[in-house]
């Protein structure tokens, strides 16, 4: 097991650091770190718990004064709960620096709704130039014969465990720690006449139709966030997130390298010798693209300001074209026997009829 760290380092302050300071540190620590500003981030909720342990322990004269004197093995009997105990613990502070309820119970205190995650298949062009596109998906709400109660009025009792307050407390050595009620999971009260509609969970199923703007320049795996379109928060707490999750499908031509677009154009052997003009695709029609003479396979020409455009700033990348020789399986007897006067030319050693290589393209 890993050595704790020191609650002074974690919080970065002096170990003669006032009552004001210890708050002001945690405050930025906290504010940095919260999970509703992390979601999913197991490091940043990881650095949170340590300095909400070290803001427990340093705000409180008595706990200070053990721990300065034996350090972590003075708190030992003490000890940690999970994320939602350390929330319960902070209740109080969360609402006095931040607003809200640190999600851990107590009565009156609403919790904050899951987020939810939607997958969004996108064709390339729309991850290109950008989307509006209605998405379909089914999320708990609060339940309206209710309100979000799970009962009717009169359909709640104080609960017996917690006497209504929503936290107990349990006895660890010298010390004593505050959890989450584990009879009424904080709230405070027990219900004895469930709402029929939500069936005393406070909350319903919703299918919801929403409209979703896509950026031009997007990629796969970025994910769009849709502030308060999750779950509904319960006793009042705030809804949940949705995240869109875009999925790009592959380009029958195209492929994308960060914001150039790259194409692979087949020219024939005489076009790349001599020189040519064609017309390649770009995502916006066809293009005059000049092949110079003497082009080799795997030769590339850019055409400036037809790649993607910039996510987080002006201007687009490139369409890359990358030419292909394209060498002719069968070929008619004059142009057989033109090759071979050009090989003669350049003497190159090429087999010549009967059983060799060209008669057995016919």
């Amino acid at each position: 097991m890993s050595e704790k760290k020191c609650y002074y380092e974690i919080l970065s302050i002096s170990k003669t650091a006032g009552g004001s300071q210890v708050k002001a540190a945690y405050r930025k620590a906290a504010l940095q770190h919260h999970p509703d500003r992390n979601p999913g981030d197991e490091v940043a909720e990881a650095a949170f718990k340590e300095a909400s342990e070290a803001y427990e322990v340093l705000s409180d004269e008595a706990k200070r004064s053990t721990y300065d004197q034996f350090g972590h093995q003075g708190l030992a009997g003490q000890g940690f709960q999970d994320m939602g105990d350390v929330f319960s613990s902070f209740g109080n502070i969360f609402e006095e620096f931040f607003g809200f309820s640190g999600g851990g119970g107590g009565r009156g205190r609403g919790r904050r709704g899951a987020d939810l995650r939607y997958d969004l298949q996108l064709e390339f062009e729309d991850a290109v130039f950008g989307a509006e596109r209605d998405i379909e998906f089914e999320r708990d709400v609060e339940c309206t014969t209710c309100s979000g109660e799970g009962a009717p009025a009169g359909g709640k009792s104080e609960c017996s465990t917690c006497g209504g307050i929503g936290q107990v407390r349990r006895s660890q050595g010298f010390f004593s720690v505050q959890t989450t009620c584990p009879s009424c999971r904080g709230r405070g009260v027990t219900i004895t006449n469930p709402c029929k509609p939500c069936k005393g969970q406070g909350v319903t199923k919703e299918k919801r139709t929403l409209s979703v703007k896509v950026p031009a320049g997007v990629d796969s795996g970025l994910r769009l966030r849709v502030s308060e379109e999750g779950e509904g928060g319960a006793g009042g707490g705030s809804p949940g997130d949705l995240y869109v999750i875009l999925h790009v499908k592959d380009h029958e031509f195209f492929e994308r390298n960060e914001e150039d677009i790259i194409l692979s154009q087949k020219v024939g052997i005489a076009q790349a010798a001599l020189g040519a003009k064609i017309e390649v695709p770009t995502l916006e029609g066809k293009e005059e693209l000049i092949i110079p003479p003497g082009t080799q396979h795997g030769h590339r020409v850019t055409i400036s300001g037809q790649g993607v455009p910039h996510l987080k700033g002006v201007g687009r990348g490139d369409l890359i074209v990358e030419i292909s020789v394209r060498v002719p399986e069968k070929m008619t007897k004059e142009q057989r026997e033109a090759l071979e006067k050009f090989a003669e030319l350049s003497g190159e050693e090429v087999h010549h009829g009967g059983n060799g290589f060209f008669s057995k393209l016919f």
